[in-house]
């Protein structure tokens, strides 16, 4: 039998002899002072809110998909403000992440889910009761800000207070809830819309976080262990400022670019992205080098696990995002479907990621990761049966006519993003649990945002010649390149996962 690992300072527990059992336990003061200073570890109830944590964000950037056309009647907005609605959301959530994860690291991970989490629900109600469009995209941007704060620490928490099969099974369920809230975000969008509780309409999608929130501060208070860096690394202020900069030069550009109908400041910085981003991997090299904390340490980058599934997520990511922005607006403005039929048209993807993702761990301590390698082809199978169905069946297609390629796209994500997740993380010194899972989701939800705006750029930029249903086909098609991408990726990775 043995004991959990319950501190990001502490080694796990060595195993109890077989006397123990049925002799009273002996507190020497070595072992009274390891339980004096292991913290808690972390709990079913404990795992629960973190994951909670975990998918308000995600639900977050996918739940206005449904409820943009709602939002510009309302607030009277042109196309070119609603997306900075889901692309200041987007571009302050990825720029902020990795110095939220080292935030959590130095002042305790615990409190910056608290107080994150309590950031979330105020912006949230802000979003909610904004008067005008800019007042809700300055609230979503703040709301960004807030997810940031909160979500690195969900990862570094499993990471410190958590061992063995029990970590296993948390970063399996991390995927999980991961991949599900950015499906279900889209179909509880178009519930909400729908209802119009209260009169709330399009508000409705924010208000809900605020209760949720209000639950989670409260069960997070009680359940979520404290844990922090033994050696905690003080804030890299050159290397903040400069990834910032490289992301807000690659991503302001290409989300708000073709509704601003590209002007010169777009071309300009997209040309600057790569000094920037140089100018950043040579300031983070030198402080590295020279013994001190860069933001982003490259000698992270030694690790294959972390280097490789982070090669893979960003294909994985740009494809996901960009067929649920894609999809959203085909079957609403192209299909004629309202916003809950529009939803629910994806929900057996939904069900059928949760269900698969659950034998993730056993179907990888059997067969390793080509248990990603074999997401991949069933993804590929999938999205080729949307593609078909689409084809066939434009524009009188909706639940039925989506259902086969759904479901089995829907197996084919949960047999990668999980696992995806977990061997990116499985090297990672606990220590630097916090700038670790702040990399990892800083790369995803860079690439989230990437995917609505290169794969959604390219299917609007494809409706006036090739109308919405045949612009669709040709989107799908071009995610299927980057599903073959994924696959290649994965024969790389490690075939043992830590």
């Amino acid at each position: 039998m043995t004991t959990r690992t319950v501190s990001s300072s502490s080694s796990p527990s060595s195993a109890s002899s077989p006397s123990s059992a049925s002799s009273p336990a002996v507190r020497t003061p070595a072992t009274a002072t390891a339980a004096a200073t292991a913290p808690p570890a972390l709990s079913g109830l404990g795992l629960f809110t973190v994951l909670l944590g975990a998918a308000l964000p995600l639900i977050d950037f996918f739940i206005v998909n449904v409820a943009l056309p709602t939002m510009g009647r309302d607030l009277h907005a042109g196309e070119a403000v609603l997306e900075l609605v889901v692309a200041g959301y987007g571009v302050a959530y990825a720029v902020l992440l990795v110095l939220g994860g080292r935030l959590g690291d130095l002042f305790g991970r615990r409190r910056l889910f608290l107080g994150g989490m309590a950031a979330f629900g105020l912006t949230s109600l802000a979003c909610g009761l904004a008067p005008d469009a800019w007042s809700l995209v300055g609230a979503r941007v703040a709301q960004g800000a807030a997810a940031a704060a909160m979500l690195p620490q969900v990862l570094a928490t499993i990471q410190a207070a958590t061992a063995g099969p029990r970590r296993a099974r948390a970063m399996g369920l991390y995927g999980a809830t991961a991949g599900l809230s950015m499906v279900a975000g889209q179909i509880l969008g178009g519930v909400l819309v729908a209802a119009d509780l209260w009169g709330t309409g399009w508000r409705s999608v924010f208000l809900v976080n605020v209760p949720v929130a209000a639950v989670g501060l409260v069960l997070a208070a009680r359940a979520v262990p404290e844990t922090r860096s033994q050696r905690p690394e003080p804030v890299d202020g050159p290397g903040t400022v400069l990834l910032a900069a490289s992301l807000l030069t690659l991503l302001v550009p290409l989300t708000e670019g073709r509704a601003a109908h590209w002007p010169l400041w777009t071309w300009l910085s997209l040309a600057a992205f790569p000094a920037v981003a140089a100018w950043f991997y040579a300031v983070e090299r030198r402080a590295d080098r020279a013994g001190r904390t860069p933001l982003v340490p490259p000698s992270l980058f030694r690790l294959v696990s972390l280097r490789r599934g982070l090669a893979l997520i960003v294909p994985f990511s740009i494809g996901f995002s960009g067929f649920m922005f894609v999809i959203a607006v085909a079957l609403q403005q192209g299909a004629r479907l309202g916003p809950v039929p529009a939803g629910l048209a994806l929900a057996p993807m939904a069900v059928v990621f949760f269900l698969v993702s659950l034998a993730g761990p056993r179907l990888v301590a059997r067969f390793g990761t080509r248990v990603v390698t074999a997401g991949a082809v069933v993804q590929f199978v999938g999205v080729g049966l949307l593609a078909l169905a689409v084809h066939g069946s434009w524009p009188h297609v909706g639940f039925v006519e989506l259902l086969p390629g759904a479901a089995v796209a829907g197996a084919g994500q949960a047999l990668q993003l999980p696992v995806i997740f977990r061997i990116i993380l499985s090297e990672v010194p606990t220590a630097r649990a916090g700038v670790g899972s702040g990399v990892m989701v800083t790369a995803q939800q860079s690439a989230l945002a990437l995917g609505v705006a290169t794969l959604g750029t390219l299917f609007l930029s494809l409706v006036p010649g090739l109308g919405m249903g045949g612009a669709l086909v040709t989107t799908l098609l071009v995610q299927l390149c980057g599903i073959v991408l994924t696959g290649l990726l994965s024969l790389r990775l490690p075939r043992t996962v830590g």
